[in-house]
């Protein structure tokens, strides 16, 4: 019996199995209503009213704060001594990684086939209104983090839930924050495996294939498959045995280098196009408010906009706690101002790159897409490059393996905190959770299950709907955290103290 009728037969059984939970979570999970003849996803209008609920309760923090952020991120107001594993620029691109990868490539061309140009300027709105989400939860995550005996640093939803609900609410928050911190648990690690690794190698291989002659090519076959597999998993595996010090070292080298590569490939298409860059301006802002030819009109490109915003830069959804819950510092409020940078880099700096590329070069593809014919929106991005060089494909190709790469390892320390919180942080379990993830890594290549990473999708957005729940109520413990960090930002610039002193000696606002 061949490889590929193995790897069929699996991927039918499964499938098979999966797909009638499937289809019943996702319609759950993404339920939507029609409004101006387009479909709104009830999920999306959960995610966008938690960042305008908090960019009012935090009075534009997002907006106020961004300099102290880009100063915290420098190290500007470090202290020794800090708990932690991480500075606040490897706690950052950890996060980041996880966020920017192929929905910054392909999900962008979608929105503006569907939507239109317009709406990329939706899309920008709601990655800045994810800002101040994102700063919440994080800021959570460093809160009621839990510091190990040897220096390891375990956070996210499945610690500040519990922890925080119980502070605040007593014996029947203990109770409720516990249910919730299990089930936060599960969700991360269920699509940790299919959407943060499988999917990932999966799509990254099949963008390899595409440029070595397709199935007839040298990657093509089974062995090829098995190779990539193999070699995926095997680097995978080195980096996630170092723990989060060694992700981080690598993401923090990789997330620079892909998103470097990929915002110099923007820029050269715009600048060849330069002198078409205010009409494509002109046209992204006249769509959001004035589209032609998209569905629903206003309120069409606006859901577009929202929907592949909120999908793109995670906020809400608690998995960008874990990672920067491991960072050094003694405010958890200056990883919050840290984290909210996130969105902006994913969202309001990469997604837009895109979105004013394909506008501005205005590739054939697109055009086609426009019309109704089913066009991949990988392609269209592609094209977009293709315009000005040709060779594009090829360095496309080595972004994705980046983009995966480092979205594989930092599901991978998501899931692992995941499981060590449902399992116990015995070496044992850790070790076979590494083996566990790495061997699903194998499986990207040579699977697709595309049914449980439809559920892995739904599942990640059911954790949106607790988690959000919880940042709401503890809120006010945000406001007294961001309170006692400015107060010592304030100390810091005065010279009232020293990068050396701790913060017990700082009178906290309360």
């Amino acid at each position: 019996m061949s490889l590929d009728s193995i790897t069929t037969s699996v991927d039918e059984a499964v499938s098979g199995f999966f797909e009638p939970i499937a289809t019943w979570l996702v319609d759950v999970v993404f339920y939507s209503v029609h409004v101006g003849g387009t479909e709104l996803p009830l999920i999306v209008v959960w995610l966008v009213v938690a960042g305008l609920v908090f960019t009012g309760w935090f009075g534009l923090v997002q907006i106020r704060k961004f300099r102290l952020a880009v100063d915290v991120v420098r190290g500007k107001y470090d202290e020794k001594g800090s708990a932690g594993e991480v500075n606040h620029f490897q706690a950052l691109t950890a996060a980041v990684s996880g966020t920017v990868g192929l929905g910054n490539i392909a999900g962008v061309a979608v929105a503006v086939s569907i939507g239109g140009p317009g709406a990329t300027f939706w899309m920008i709105l709601c990655g800045l209104l994810g800002m101040a989400t994102k700063f919440v939860e994080v800021t959570l995550g460093v809160k009621y983090r839990e510091v190990h005996a040897d220096g390891t640093v375990s956070g996210g939803p499945m610690h500040y839930l519990p922890k925080g609900l119980a502070e605040r609410f007593g014996k029947n928050g203990k109770t409720l924050g516990k249910i919730l911190g299990l089930l936060a648990s599960f969700f991360v690690l269920f699509f940790g495996l299919f959407g943060g690794n499988l999917f990932q190698v999966n799509q990254s291989y099949a963008q390899l294939v595409s440029i070595t002659g397709g199935e007839d090519g040298l990657m093509g076959s089974s062995a090829g498959a098995l190779f990539f597999g193999i070699l995926i998993a095997s680097l995978v595996g080195i980096v996630l045995l170092g723990g989060i010090r060694s992700i981080a070292s690598v993401t923090s080298k990789l997330v620079p280098a892909m998103a470097g590569i990929y915002i110099v490939a923007c820029l050269v298409v715009i600048l060849v196009n330069v002198t078409a860059v205010p009409a494509a301006v002109a046209t992204i802002i006249e769509g959001a408010f004035n589209p032609e030819g998209v569905a629903g009109g206003v309120l069409g490109a606006l859901i577009v906009g929202f929907k592949r915003a909120a999908f793109s830069n995670e906020a809400g959804l608690g998995s960008a706690p874990i990672a920067h819950s491991a960072v050094k510092t003694k405010h958890p409020a200056s990883e919050g101002l840290v984290a909210l940078l996130e969105p902006f880099i994913d969202t309001v700096v990469i997604c837009t790159m895109t979105a004013l590329t394909i506008v501005i070069a205005n590739p054939a593809s697109w055009a086609e897409a426009r019309a109704g014919e089913s066009i991949g929106g990988v392609t269209i991005t592609s094209d977009a490059f293709g315009t000005v060089m040709p060779w594009f494909p090829y360095i496309l190709t080595f972004a994705v393996m980046l983009f995966a790469i480092s979205t594989v390892l930092t599901w991978g320390y998501y899931c692992m905190k995941a499981w060590t919180h449902l399992f116990g942080r015995s070496r044992t379990s850790e070790l076979t959770f590494k083996v566990f993830y790495t061997l699903f890594a194998v499986g990207g290549s040579l699977l697709t299950l595309q049914t449980l990473i439809d559920m892995a999708d739904a599942v990640l957005f059911m954790l949106a709907v607790i988690n959000i729940i919880g940042l709401y109520l503890l809120a006010p413990v945000v406001k007294r955290e961001l309170n006692s960090f400015l107060e010592f930002v304030r100390a810091r610039n005065a010279g009232e103290i020293t990068e050396d002193e701790d913060q017990e000696s700082v009178k906290t606002t309360v």
